[in-house]
């Protein structure tokens, strides 16, 4: 029988009943961030834009994804104002996208331009990576179609 568990870095492996693991890259990013139970609210907001097609799609896409702590900075009447204008929600989702694969060890500072066509500011600090005001806190979670990188912050577009 194959179990599915997230390890540290929240990638999905496949182990076995002799204990030995491989990356299970099958799943899309939208599968994986259903599966995460961190992302209920980014999951919701996908399909209210009806991008969760996008997203299954053939990519590759970085997702900047922030989790259910980020969006509960948001004030709850902001929140659901965000969540009921659809051309807004479109452009704040799609601007924490970004087209291509770009793993941790790639990210370089400077501007990087998103799906939803504005920049995102990256900015390295010691051992930090900030998008915008956004910390990743974690990197790396490979899907069959990009990666997700984790932020603790709802990025706003201007």
């Amino acid at each position: 029988m194959k179990l599915f568990k997230f390890i540290t870095t929240l990638s999905i492996v496949e182990t076995t009943g002799g204990g030995s693991a491989t990356i299970a890259a099958e799943k899309d990013i939208i599968d994986i961030a259903s599966s995460a139970g961190s992302f209920n609210t980014l999951v919701v907001a996908i399909k209210k834009a009806g991008l969760v097609e996008t997203l299954k799609g053939k990519g590759p896409f970085t997702v900047f994804a922030p989790n259910d702590e980020a969006f509960a900075k948001i004030p709850q009447a902001q929140l659901d104002s965000i969540l009921a204008d659809n051309a807004l929600l479109t452009k704040i989702l799609t601007y924490h996208v970004v087209a291509g694969k770009v793993m941790a060890a790639d990210v370089k500072a400077g501007e990087v331009q998103t799906v939803q066509g504005d920049n995102i500011t990256i900015t390295l600090s010691n051992d930090n990576v900030l998008v915008d005001e956004a910390h990743v806190i974690t990197t790396d979670i490979e899907a069959s179609n990009g990666v997700i990188h984790v932020i603790d912050s709802v990025m706003i577009p201007q």
